[in-house]
């Protein structure tokens, strides 16, 4: 949304879409200063739609300013003067952004708490070269959920959950015994009954790799709450410092929000890369889904998802399942028994044995394929990778016992890409010979201050149809077989024949 500011003579009131953050010229964070409602990518993403027949191709925009909720960032310099920011482009060299003009205010107020921590404990940044030092990044994550005020004052309001990223094996190390004092003192200054309550909690990751891989494997809850929720599309959603979620929460919630319109009430839904499940989740709750399936590689995933789970309203009466497992790894098995499969790789777009199962999804659905025999699925149901997901699932049984039915394939593909690069390749393979054809898209822009944007797809199987022209237009109805005029032409045709 554009911000409003006061001319010199404060007599009228103009907008700007503009940037003006003193961190720009350095930080690789940003690469638009002016106009960040209209990224010029879109110039070329609103063709490319066009073409494929998206007459009313539109970019939902929230805030341009203050968008995010989510940053993780490096610590370098000295102990008595910290440098927590981005790397500079192409360079190992840490630029400090106290006061990004992106970051959710709650954060770059927490920023200054870890500098005067480091700086009155003595805590030393991590210095790459000597692979020395003790705070290697920090992570910071914004809830904006607060039952005890209105809705409309949790955002102003968040919270943020601080993982200091600590230059340590785990706990017990050597280099950990000063971890424990920061932490307290973080959370002496901005736990929620002081003077500056900021903080929602405190976590420490240990990582002690010389890559440039952010966390460990390890980590620790030390102050504050054990569990983050994030209320998104009228559900609550946990998260922990290991989980993905969106920086952008109010624009992806609009994104969510319409994603629900193009789910049939009753569907089964089967969703791929689906992080803590949170869209299939959603569908569960608003669209009443006869069963959900979230399959997801990553196993950190799996407590958020059983503690969303156990939040859902108990009028829910759905099969839900979240499973650990390599979408790319047999995936047309995930796809039999579904109506509607949703897509949510991430930049590199969807893995090719993804898009081939997909396609021939696509074919068994509309017969032109047929499904495998019992002994195939049988063998394929055997196979490790598909028994160590079924041991590692997430399970809750619907009251009404929904059956899943064999020999049923999606007829709705909906995909949400956050690289349009990767979604231009994907388009093409999905379209190939007539298996998907796009029905609506829309973009919407979670990364104000860069020229990204996320996409919406919703494809739907087999060939598209033709255009249908509204009864009563006095044109030729392309639609016909025998192009024969429609009614109202044929009444224009016998007036005119009358008048002469």
């Amino acid at each position: 949304m554009p911000e409003m500011m006061q001319t010199k003579d404060k007599s009228s009131q103009v907008f700007t879409t503009d940037l003006d953050c003193q961190h720009f010229t350095r930080c690789s964070g940003c690469v638009l200063d002016t106009n960040l409602d209209q990224p010029p990518v879109m110039e070329e993403v609103t063709e490319f739609f066009l073409k494929q027949g998206v007459a009313e191709f539109t970019l939902e925009s929230g805030n341009l300013w203050e968008w995010r909720c989510r940053a993780k960032l490096a610590v370098r310099g000295t102990s008595m003067d910290p440098q927590i920011g981005l790397f500079e482009e192409s360079s190992h060299f840490v630029v400090d952004i106290p006061s990004c003009r992106a970051h959710h205010p709650s954060i770059n107020a927490t920023i200054k708490l870890v500098k005067e921590a480091i700086q009155e404990l003595g805590i030393q940044p991590y210095n790459e070269d000597l692979h020395l030092g003790e705070l290697r990044y920090v992570q910071m994550v914004v809830t904006t959920f607060n039952t005890t005020l209105p809705a409309a004052e949790w955002y102003a309001s968040g919270k943020v959950q601080v993982s200091l990223v600590w230059n340590a094996r785990d706990e017990d190390s050597i280099q950990a015994d000063r971890l424990n004092k920061m932490a307290e003192l973080l959370w002496q200054r901005g736990n929620p009954k002081s003077a500056n309550p900021i903080l929602h909690s405190v976590w420490a990751n240990f990582q002690t790799s010389r890559t440039n891989i952010i966390f460990g494997g390890r980590w620790r809850h030390i102050l504050g709450e054990s569990e983050l929720l994030e209320r998104m599309s009228g559900i609550d959603i946990s998260f922990t410092p290991a989980s993905f979620g969106q920086a952008n929460l109010q624009v992806f919630d609009v994104l969510l929000r319409r994603l629900q319109k193009a789910v049939k009430i009753g569907s089964s839904v089967v969703e791929l890369y689906a992080g803590v499940g949170l869209i299939g989740l959603s569908l569960a709750t608003t669209r009443k889904c006869r069963t959900v399936k979230c399959v997801e590689v990553n196993k950190e995933a799996r407590l958020s998802f059983e503690q969303s789970l156990s939040r859902l309203p108990a009028s829910v009466n759905s099969n839900i399942s979240w499973h650990c497992a390599d979408a790319s790894v047999s995936p047309i098995k995930w796809l039999e028994g579904a109506n509607v499969v949703i897509v949510d790789p991430p930049r590199k777009g969807l893995d090719p044995p993804v898009i081939e199962a997909l396609r021939t999804a696509s074919l068994r659905g509309l017969g032109k394929t047929k499904s495998p025999s019992s002994k195939t699925t049988d063998k394929v149901e055997k196979r490790p990778w598909m028994l160590r997901a079924k041991q590692g699932a997430v399970h809750k049984e619907s009251a009404s016992n929904w059956e899943e039915e064999e020999n049923t394939w999606p007829d709705t593909l909906i995909y949400v890409s956050c690289g349009w690069q990767a979604f231009k390749l994907d388009y093409a393979a999905l379209v190939e010979g007539d298996t998907w054809y796009l029905d609506d898209a829309k973009a919407f822009n979670l990364f104000p201050g860069t020229n990204s944007i996320e996409v919406l797809a919703i494809f739907k199987r087999g060939k598209k149809p033709p255009k249908v022209v509204k009864k009563g237009s006095g044109v030729r109805s392309k639609s016909a077989k025998s192009l024969q005029w429609t009614r109202a032409g044929k009444r224009l045709a016998l007036g005119n024949s009358k008048q002469s």
